[in-house]
Order: C-alpha cells, then structure tokens, then sequence
C-alpha cells in the first residue's frame, strides 16, 4: 500500500484489500486485520528498518492510511504480530529478516516494536475509525527443568525476555526489571527510551491477542530442554496447558484483560497416515487445546475469540513450503485448495461453540 513506506498511496494496493473487505463481509465473515505480519517494506529497511526511532511514526502514519481507507468495516485490529520474533530472530539471532545478530539493535528494535503500536492505537483514536484494536503478543509460559534455585532463577529470567519484557509496557507503563546478566541480550533497550515513550506506548488498548505453540523448559544454566512432545516444525513443544498456564497469568498480573487467541497450531504430522488429508494429530491438538481454553474461561480468562492457524497451507518464513500447518491443504502447483479432516472437526466446534470428540 505504501511501497515507499511514506508518502505515496499504492492505490491498487489499497484496492485489494478494499475489495477484500468488503468479500469477507459479504460472506458473513468478520475480518481481524493485523497492520504488521512482517513486511517492512524494502525503503524503510534502507533508511534503518526498526531500528531508526523514525520508525515507530512511520508505522502510525501508514496504521493512519489505513483506517481511513478500511476502518468503518474493519471490527477488530491487530497492530504489531509478534514483536518478540523479529527482535529476536532478526536481529538477536541473526536467523531472520533483516539477518542482524547485534545485542544493541536487538534492544533497541524491542522499545521501538513497543512503541510503534502504542501511537499507532493513538492514531485509531484519532480516526473515524469503529472497532477495536490491540497488540499481538507470543507468549511462552517458562518453566524451570527442576527444583533447584538456579533453575527458578534461570526460568524467571525466561520469562522476562520471552513475556514480561513486551507485556509489562503495554499493560502496565513500565518495563520489567532486567538483570545485568540478562540485558546483555538487549543492550540497546535503556538508551532508546525517551520522555513519553512509556506513556505512549501504554496507550490503552481493547484487548490483548494472543499467540501461543509452546511452552519453554530452562535448566540452572539457562538452556532451553525439549521435555515435551516435539512437533514435525523442530521447535514446538506440545503443551496444551502453556495455553491454560498463560491465561491464567494474564488474569492474575494484569487485572483480566479482554483477549483473542490470534494463532494456535501445529504442522501436519509424519505419525499421520499417508494421506494428506487425514490429519489427525492436528485435531488431537485442537482438541486439547480448546479443552484447556475451556477451562481458563470457565475460572475467569475473559477470550472473546480463538484462530486456530492457520486457514490454509503458507509460506512459513524460512521454512518456506517444507511446513503445512493449513486446516486446509493447498497444491502448491495448482493452488488447489482442500479441506483436511481437521477443517471438517473445527467447523462442527465453531458452529456449535462445544468441543467435539476426536
């Protein structure tokens, strides 16, 4: 939509998206538009990308095209997916776009991947905008591997880089307190922040999305262990009661926020049959997973809403076509689209708002 990042509307870009819109409403479809799913655009990563303090208004000033072009049909935004992966990934661990493995970007990007929502939700107060609109946060319950006091030390300060890091500054005005052993890993943080920036980003919000796939496990010296069932991705650990763990967190820190499960899912199995179609194990961890969001409802999480991700079969970053992780398998040759058995079970759950057998 804006290819230069400022400026100039791409009206054909704008286009799309109007007329895309306007499809899912007539299809009795509600659309949740996230502004930001990883695609800044190539100009901007010339000028700096996120770690150039310009950029927090540079994403208020396209969130403002935005909602001035979709915002009287659009009922529920996303700002931001994901914060913590692209400053993780892309600029931690160097295993992501823009491929960066510098401590002090790392920090940097954080407080600017917090502050851009914050004045980008300020610009959806501005506007005539209806709905509402929140972060999209991925969030990982820590867990320590035993019962010694180092590896409670090592779990809480997990916690901190993996969750409180981004959550405390959007619900709370301040950022967590980061020992000096850990903000080697976001070095950049203290000096990036000015007067204003936390009040900006707190900028109230409508409610929290949340994205959840797996829990993290760390040992007294601080290394991740897989002590769960690994998924065909490599990284997910299978944990439906990470999501039960994280809800319930939220309601006992943050005073019951309203919440949207944005994404929940794991890749087509290798214990599945051999037909593509059959994905049972993908329905076993719907299934345990909506269980587990039953419960945190029925003891007070307020979630207006649960995706399961994804719709269809996509490119996933850098694992490019190699992962399915659709309810709905796609031809990546002809782009033929076709129901899994997971879309058939996940259907019946939706329409009848109860959990289905396997």
């Amino acid at each position: 939509m804006l290819p230069q990042g400022r400026g100039r509307v791409n009206r054909r870009g704008l286009d799309f998206y109007d007329r895309l819109v306007d499809g899912l409403l007539d299809r009795g479809i509600s659309p949740l538009t996230t502004l930001y799913h990883w695609d800044l655009p190539q100009a901007l990563q010339d000028r700096g990308g996120w770690e150039n303090r310009d950029s927090a208004d540079w994403f208020s000033d396209y969130a403002a095209v935005v909602f001035a072009a979709l915002g009287d049909r659009v009922p529920r935004w996303l700002t931001i997916n994901e914060a913590k992966i692209i400053a993780q990934q892309g600029y931690q661990y160097g295993r992501m776009a823009p491929g960066k493995s510098n401590v002090l970007a790392s920090g940097t990007v954080v407080h600017h991947l917090n502050l851009a929502p914050g004045e980008a939700v300020a610009a959806f107060r501005a506007s005539p905008a209806i709905g509402q609109i929140g972060p999209c946060l991925q969030l990982a319950p820590c867990y320590p591997a035993d019962g010694s006091p180092e590896a409670a030390a090592a779990a809480s300060a997990a916690d901190t880089l993996e969750n409180t890091l981004y959550l405390e500054p959007v619900l709370s005005g301040h950022y967590p307190s980061i020992s000096n052993a850990d903000r080697r890993f976001v070095s950049g943080l203290d000096t990036a922040i000015m007067d204003g920036d936390l009040a900006a980003i707190a900028t109230p919000v409508d409610f929290l999305g949340v994205n959840y796939y797996s829990p993290m496990v760390v040992d007294g010296q601080g290394q991740s262990l897989q002590t769960h069932r690994v998924s065909s991705a490599g990284w997910q650990q299978i944990y439906p009661e990470g999501l039960y763990d994280v809800l319930t967190r939220l309601r006992r820190d943050y005073g019951s926020p309203e919440i949207l499960i944005t994404e929940n899912g794991v890749p087509d199995d290798a214990t599945d049959s051999g037909d593509p179609m059959a994905d049972q194990a993908r329905v076993g961890f719907l299934h345990q997973h909506l269980q587990a969001l039953h419960q945190a409802i029925g003891e007070g999480s307020r979630v207006q809403g649960y995706y399961a991700w994804s719709l269809m079969d996509n490119f996933e970053w850098t694992a490019g076509y190699s992962q399915r992780w659709g309810l709905v398998r796609v031809d990546f040759d002809t782009l033929a689209r076709s129901p899994k058995t997971s879309a058939s079970w996940y259907s019946a759950a939706a329409a009848s708002n109860s959990i289905p057998a396997d």
